[in-house]
């Protein structure tokens, strides 16, 4: 694995390209302010003429244009749209427009591993994927600092593709922290899985099920909030400092031999084997097979699935008492008003 830092990058390849952003979400306005900051000069953003992110984005200063206008103006087009969205926007706003030699970057794999888009072979075709939310690759930048950052190259067209994407993700903060060379498909499978099974979906159907474990006990749902919940941010705080052994180290001996015998019998062999069914399901493109079927229905159980998410009485629970505690709403990442 080799891992690049600002040094190994030449910052003035991507200050000489006219960069564009698709999609002024998350992802998409931390990149770009980023990129505006670390001096380059010509950063667009492509969006839906007349659209809430259009106006968001002129209001922060940013030329902003049509995804068809952006393909023809662009050196370097990053993809933000949602995972979803790609394919038809290639097909429809990008095929046919772009440079030769232009490259078509990526911050997650999936629309051309699993070949949902089939790219122009005369264009470069490269990944740079920030291992955070957008909201904290600003953060991090603002501070001075950056977050690590995945960087891959699967097309090739000018023989300069790997150079200009570490030139991208040192200009968004990421050579500050370390670019880690991969590919499409070792991100791809690995993110969908990490977020599936642990980060997203694992976590949340722990909290819950410790929460409602205890709360249908008969213990207050408040305690229950505080125990499953709330706390989790200080042993994580911990494991990602120092990793698990330092927030083992931290506990009481009581949390810590309690944390040996019981855990296993939460995640057990049954619990593994489902994991290893999650990723054979991911490897073989079955998950973004329903994935993308489930969009083009119009995600009728996806938004059910929300808002039964919603609903749960820990959400209820937990926005009552975070009003009791100013200091944890001061550091919230996400402001859904600005980005």
């Amino acid at each position: 694995m080799r891992v690049y830092y600002d040094r190994d990058a030449d910052a003035n390849l991507i200050k000489s390209k006219n960069v564009a952003i698709i999609g002024y979400g998350g992802q998409g306005h931390a990149h770009a302010l980023n990129l505006t900051d670390s001096g380059v000069g010509d950063v667009a953003i492509a969006e839906l003429e007349g659209s809430e992110a259009w106006e968001k984005a002129e209001k922060q200063g940013f030329k902003v244009m049509t995804t068809v206008e952006a393909a023809k103006w662009a050196d370097f087009l990053m993809m933000l749209a949602p995972d979803e969205l790609q394919a038809d926007i290639y097909v429809r706003e990008i095929l046919d427009h772009m440079k030769p030699g232009a490259a078509l970057a990526f911050a997650h794999g999936l629309a051309i591993h699993y070949r949902l888009i089939e790219p122009d072979p005369k264009i470069d075709v490269v990944m740079v994927a920030p291992k955070a939310p957008g909201h904290t690759v600003r953060g991090e930048y603002m501070r001075g600092g950056g977050v690590p950052c995945l960087v891959g190259v699967e097309q090739d067209a000018s023989g300069h593709a790997m150079d200009v994407a570490l030139s991208y993700a040192c200009a968004i903060g990421a050579g500050r922290a370390g670019i880690i060379e991969t590919t499409f498909r070792d991100e791809t499978e690995t993110d969908l899985f990490g977020e599936q099974a642990v980060l997203t979906g694992g976590l949340t159907e722990l909290i819950k099920a410790g929460f409602d474990t205890l709360v249908e006990a008969g213990y207050p749902p408040e305690m229950a909030y505080f125990e499953c919940l709330h706390e989790m941010k200080l042993n994580m705080d911990l494991i990602f400092a120092g990793g698990m052994a330092d927030m083992l180290y931290a506990v009481s001996d009581t949390a810590e031999y309690g944390a040996y015998v019981c855990g296993p019998r939460v995640v057990d062999q049954g619990t593994r084997q489902r994991m290893r069914e999650i990723l054979e399901e991911i490897q073989s493109g079955q998950f973004v097979t329903e994935w993308i079927n489930e969009y083009q229905a119009g995600r009728p159980r996806f938004k059910a699935l929300r808002r039964r998410n919603a609903d749960h009485p820990v959400e209820k629970v937990g926005e009552k008492l975070r009003e009791m505690m100013p200091w944890v709403t001061e550091t919230r990442l996400v402001d859904r008003s600005s980005n």
